[in-house]
């Protein structure tokens, strides 16, 4: 539900397997190209074609109705309302798997689908998606699923491992959702950069950029005493200091941690291209609504929000920001805080 570039990597995925019917449920404009075109899978070393008579394609929610699982890939914006929709559709046996971002998404499915059995899953790498049905995995790393110890969902995760996807399995999820959060607040830094992100994170500018905005992320989360886990074997406030290392320490660092393809893109970047709205409520955003509610301020964040806010009111794609143009705009935000303490 709501394939786009998530959605058609993992239903590709499960269709190249074989032995596993899959429903795509997308934009017109997506089921045209499919149909033309057929879907192309890119890892990194290799392409995985699809031609069109292998995809099953429809813009009616309907069509989910005698699925045993439904992948949720909807926008964050769109959780409500589509959940509210399918609420009327799907069965009560069907396994819903939030594939979203943010933290809050799992909770808004499980209050509008009652029925329901809802699974949180975090996407730890990107993808991107191209041109004449191209989708391209652009960075390392597993799907993460709440089902540790829970033996009523091991036939659709046996699934996606069979699809050769890396599964981790964690119970509770939520550290895990918060470290993906926090480091999803590059995105937005990638937006404003306009850059690649594999070079964006070999620019030691931006790295400080990325290092400043996790700091006081971190600091919210700690005020309001969130857990976190480790993101790959690091704590994030080492991966805060890590990035502000000298570029080639770093690149031996990452080479290690992170496999990133030079065309990688952030998602936000991908939506300010294609004049959409953002998930920025649902990332930085996030970190200031929580500095909210503990009665302190996450300027860096704030502004972050703006300025993607301001990109999108333009509709003209990334504002292609430099690493100077950035801090400035940063600094700007700082001192107004300062101002009105």
């Amino acid at each position: 539900m709501g394939a786009g570039a998530i959605g058609c990597y993992f239903g590709g995925r499960l269709v190249a397997s074989g032995g596993v019917d899959v429903t795509f449920v997308g934009r017109p404009a997506l089921g045209d190209v499919l149909a033309a075109r057929g879907m192309t899978i890119r890892e990194f070393d290799r392409d995985e074609h699809l031609d069109p008579s292998q995809i099953q394609f429809t813009t009616d929610p309907g069509a989910l109705r005698d699925c045993d699982v439904v992948l949720f890939c909807v926008k964050s914006g769109g959780t409500a309302e589509t959940a509210t929709s399918l609420s009327r559709i799907l069965r009560p046996e069907t396994i819903v798997v939030s594939l979203q971002n943010g933290v809050r998404n799992p909770a808004t499915l499980r209050e509008h689908l009652p029925n329901n059995p809802v699974v949180a899953a975090i996407v730890t790498f990107n993808v991107v998606m191209l041109d004449g049905g191209l989708f391209h995995h652009t960075t390392s790393g597993p799907l993460v699923v709440e089902t540790r110890d829970k033996p009523e969902h091991q036939g659709w995760v046996n699934a996606f491992r069979a699809a050769k996807v890396e599964i981790q399995e964690e119970d509770p999820i939520a550290p895990e959702q918060w470290t993906k959060l926090l480091v999803n607040l590059n995105n937005a830094i990638n937006a404003l950069a306009g850059v690649p992100t594999r070079a964006m994170l070999l620019s030691r500018e931006y790295r400080r950029i990325v290092a400043m905005v996790l700091e006081e992320a971190l600091h919210v989360l700690e005020v309001a005493d969130v857990a976190l886990a480790k993101f790959r074997g690091v704590p994030l406030r080492g991966m805060a200091w890590i990035m502000k290392f000298p570029t080639p320490l770093f690149r031996i660092v990452i080479r290690a941690q992170l496999r990133i393809d030079p065309d990688s893109r952030s998602s936000m970047w991908q939506d300010l291209a294609r004049g959409r709205m953002t998930e920025i409520d649902y990332l930085n955003g996030e970190i200031v609504r929580l500095a909210n509610e503990h009665g302190i301020d996450a300027p860096l964040n704030r502004r972050i929000v703006a300025l993607i806010r301001e990109a999108e009111s333009l509709g003209s794609g990334s504002p292609d920001l430099s690493p100077q143009a950035l801090v400035a705009a940063l600094r700007a935000s700082t001192s107004e805080a300062r101002t009105s303490a």
